[in-house]
């Protein structure tokens, strides 16, 4: 029912930035950041708390911002001062309630 399409990767030098955008169908509520970076398992890099506050993996903390586009319907993730570690996968999908099936994602690639 719910469809997600995430954009916005891309090859950039440490320090730089990039922003994902995850376009969904349904409501935006419910709707977080996940990637799979080399050697770790899928994490939830991104979410909101129950009173609405941003929460993220320490890794990206004070670095990533998480942020409704309400004129786009999307869930976009702000990524600034990208490190190398940062490299992988992303995916945009449900932390409350039931997942969504995992769609291609968006490959970032952050260079040394």
């Amino acid at each position: 029912q719910v469809q997600l399409v995430e954009s916005g990767g891309g090859l950039v030098q440490a320090g730089g930035s990039l922003r994902l955008s995850c376009e969904v169908s349904g409501s935006l509520d419910g709707i977080g950041w996940y990637r799979v970076i080399p050697g770790r398992s899928r994490e939830l890099v991104a979410r909101w708390s129950i009173l609405g506050d941003p929460i993220f993996v320490d890794d990206v903390r004070g670095r990533f911002t998480i942020f409704k586009d309400n004129v786009k319907h999307s869930v976009d993730l702000q990524m600034d001062n990208l490190k190398p570690a940062d490299t992988g996968t992303y995916w945009c999908n449900r932390y409350s309630g039931r997942l969504v099936p995992w769609g291609r994602g968006t490959q970032v690639t952050v260079s040394s």
